[in-house]
């Protein structure tokens, strides 16, 4: 059998075997089988909600991560792996793992472009189909991880660094995945402070010619102001489902919002609508910041959109739907006060300047990906106003390639 056969037989084994298990028995299961391929001491890390940290799954425990290592993302190899999505061997200068098992591996574990964590093998050569056999390990255990993590308290807890409020882990619960690619676009969002988020929410989805972004910032910091942005969130969804239109949507957002608290909460919100054939960006602004294009060209553009109120206070005021064209390779920033308000000790706040212009110089001028570089921007927003935000922070980021981009992988 050669060695192709050998690791496409035990991964299709381990696809067997993970449909019925439970993410506590992940570790044995990746053990087994990437023993059987020759690879030893495979040993699976997630990242958590800030990725800050790699933390070990070992299957035992309350948050199934007992006896583990904890990695930092910044200043590890495989913090650089899982910033760079790019496998990586320690260096030759670190010693030999093991007489038989020389080589330690470290590969990105994607679904996708969403981040998930790391994998670590130990093998007996850093050649191509050992970095093969590797890669579609890391690949089936980003599937494996997805498939139990929506019902598992244990996956809950690994991935929190601090205790989460009520607020959080509704929000958590509501919003799409942090990172996406396809159809010619790409999407990245953050959401600060991670365990204690009040009323901030974002929302996307594609469908084959459309791609649907939202943010919305409720009134206040509590969880009265997450129930909000969750009602607010659900309307929007269950009216674009239905097929209304940009202007509609805001409209049935603010009658649920009415329906459910009179006029005593309210919602701030900026809801898109791109055309993924023709770049063709419209966009409805309910009192919310207006958004900013990153042209592939260089230079920035801050839209411009007459706002009507926001939704759910009942000002009467006509939404207006306006349009701009975006080419191949132009960035869309929708974001919340959070991020531009953050002040420091001296009362300087972030700005939109620097705020624009940090996207520019990671994502443009050192070449990280768009998820990478959102990291490290929240991550400066907090460095900002010493570590804690005293309002909530939320950034979109969306990327259109147009329909001739070639295919997207991490």
């Amino acid at each position: 059998m050669t060695e192709t056969a050998q690791v496409d037989r035990a991964v299709t084994a381990l696809m067997e075997a993970g449909h019925i298990a439970a993410l506590e028995q992940l570790p044995g299961l990746l053990a087994g089988h990437a023993a059987a391929v020759g690879l030893s001491d495979a040993r699976l890390f997630v990242a958590d909600l800030r990725e800050t940290v790699l933390r070990e799954l070992t299957g035992r425990g309350p948050d199934a991560g007992r006896g583990g290592q904890e990695l930092p993302v910044d200043g590890s190899l495989p913090g650089r792996v899982y910033q760079r999505v790019t496998p990586a061997t320690e260096p030759e200068d670190a010693g030999p793992v093991s007489t038989d098992r020389p080589f330690r591996w470290w590969a990105p574990v994607t679904d996708g472009v969403e981040r998930l964590g790391v994998l670590r093998v130990d093998a007996a050569a850093d050649d191509r189909p050992t970095g093969n056999a590797v890669r579609h390990l890391a690949s089936l255990m980003a599937l494996l991880l997805l498939s139990k993590r929506a019902f598992s308290d244990s996956y809950a807890r690994l991935v929190r660094t601090e205790p989460m409020n009520v607020a959080a882990e509704m929000q958590w619960q509501l919003t799409p995945p942090s990172a996406f690619a396809g159809q010619g676009a790409t999407v990245g969002a953050v959401l600060e402070p991670a365990h204690e988020v009040g009323g901030d929410a974002f929302d996307y989805a594609l469908t084959d010619t459309e791609l649907h972004l939202a943010v919305f910032d409720a009134v206040g910091h509590d969880t009265a102001a997450g129930v909000t942005a969750n009602v607010a969130v659900a309307a929007c969804r269950n009216a674009r489902r239905q097929g209304a239109s940009l202007a509609e949507t805001g409209e049935r957002v603010e009658e649920t919002l009415i329906e459910q608290f009179g006029r005593s909460r309210y919602v701030t919100g900026l809801m898109a609508r791109l055309d993924l054939e023709s770049g063709r960006l419209s966009w409805v602004n309910r009192g919310h910041p207006q958004p900013v294009v990153l042209r592939a060209g260089g230079g920035t553009d801050q839209l411009s959109c007459p706002p009507s109120g926001p939704m759910g206070a009942g000002l009467g005021l006509p939404p207006q739907v306006c349009e701009e064209q975006l080419g191949a390779g132009d960035r869309l920033l929708l974001y919340t006060d959070g991020v531009t308000e953050a002040r420091d000790g001296h009362g300087e706040m972030f700005g939109l300047d620097r705020f624009v212009d940090f996207v520019l110089r990671h994502h443009s001028d050192r070449g990280l990906t768009l998820h990478e570089t959102l990291r490290r921007l929240i991550h400066a927003v907090l460095e900002h106003h010493a570590g804690k935000l005293d309002d909530d922070a939320t950034v979109l980021l969306a990327e259109w390639q147009g329909r001739s981009a070639a295919p997207m992988v991490p």
